[in-house]
């Protein structure tokens, strides 16, 4: 084989692996993506039934919204170069948790929401 072969055949393999190890990347980036939505569609489905169970008032609800929808921002924000990195993912992971905290602390407190018929 001759030495231009040679160089095309490592070349070749060289791009390869790049290609490779590009692909099992970015599955864990789609990964952290999937499971901030899965994690946020949890927290707005828990806030839907504290209101449809009266655990929490117009007022709580429309604070724990917004607070979804700072979430969604920052998410927005954190994939605007088309990936989330590790220092996005705990950010947001952090706003989650503050929120299922927050969303807990609501339904659980004594204000119940009273609606006239």
């Amino acid at each position: 084989m001759s030495a231009f072969a040679k160089i095309l055949v490592a070349a070749g393999l060289a791009s390869a692996s790049l290609f490779a190890s590009a692909e099992s990347i970015a599955p864990r980036h789609h990964d952290t993506a999937i499971e901030i939505n899965e994690r946020q569609a949890r927290q707005e489905q828990r806030i839907e039934r504290g209101v449809a169970r009266g655990d929490l008032t117009r007022r709580e609800a429309r604070e724990l919204r917004h607070g979804q929808r700072e979430i969604r921002r920052a998410e927005t924000h954190a994939m605007a170069d088309g990936r989330i990195d590790r220092r996005e993912a705990r950010r947001l992971q952090a706003m989650l948790d503050a929120a299922d905290a927050r969303i807990r602390e609501l339904r659980r407190d004594r204000d119940h929401a009273t609606y006239r018929g």
